[in-house]
């Protein structure tokens, strides 16, 4: 791992430790650190995604084939860092995804936060067309929250209660509105807050100008073929612009993080 910017009293250092060098855990805890969050109100909305060098987000469906081991590390360090990750129905659908897990080795830095063994996963879904049987729902450390709308079916709500899920409304029709989802969670002391998409979620809340911060793999693959982005929807007014805040290497995937302006 290389650290390309910013440029430090260290990047000599590491430089001269070759771009083998493997990252600590704590070292990637301490580069991808949220911001002090002051006064006990507002929240910081990061996105974690991939994408090919021809602009793709996945590959057959899913964002697995675009990845490498340290990428991975970096998901599973930016979740460890998280007090929830936020993701849209279809790619826990996609993806299938499971509980947030514990880790011991950020025990000791999530306890020293005030937070809890593991982050909380938020399903953003309208319809709740979900499967409760799924670990996602009947095994995670801490109860598995659902983002919808007060016009979100009934009978739904009563199947993801009853699976143990918690259900939040967070807009006032059959949708969810990110401003309202990023307060509702805020409110909830969740804080610190991680999307992981899927695309039609990102573009969501960049249309919306939640979205705080991007922490993007840019992967040394091309993909062709008509692959999603890695934020989908309607296009945005006026461009939202984002300045650079580090830059990593490793293997040739680039690690990035932009921070909104």
């Amino acid at each position: 791992m290389r650290r390309l910017f910013p440029v430090t009293d260290m990047t000599a250092h590491e430089t001269d430790a070759g771009a083998d060098r493997e990252w600590s855990l704590d070292e990637l805890a301490d580069a991808y650190a949220y911001p002090e969050l002051s006064g006990g109100e507002g929240a910081w909305l990061r996105a974690n995604m991939v994408s090919s060098l021809d602009g793709a987000g996945q590959h057959d469906g899913r964002s697995q084939p675009l990845s490498s081991e340290t990428d991975m590390r970096i998901f599973g360090t930016l979740r460890a860092l998280a007090d929830v990750v936020v993701v849209g129905a279809e790619t826990v659908r996609l993806e299938g995804y499971r509980p947030a897990r514990a880790r011991e080795a950020f025990a000791a830095r999530r306890a020293a936060a005030g937070q809890g063994p593991a982050p909380v996963i938020a399903v953003v879904s309208a319809s709740l067309d979900l499967d409760f049987s799924l670990p996602l729902f009947t095994e995670p450390l801490v109860p598995t929250l659902i983002l919808t709308g007060a016009a979100a079916p009934a009978e739904r709500v009563r199947d993801a209660r009853e699976a143990g899920a918690e259900v939040l409304a967070a807009g006032d029709g059959a949708g969810v509105e990110p401003v309202r989802a990023k307060a509702v969670l805020a409110e909830r002391g969740l804080r610190r807050q991680l999307t992981e998409g899927g695309p039609r979620l990102l573009g969501q809340f960049v249309a919306a100008e939640v979205l705080d911060e991007l922490c993007l793999t840019v992967s040394p693959t091309m993909t062709a073929g008509g692959a999603q982005r890695i934020a989908g929807g309607p296009p945005v007014a006026v461009p939202t612009r984002f300045a650079v805040a580090s830059l990593l290497e490793q293997d040739g995937f680039l690690f990035t993080r932009y921070g909104r302006i």
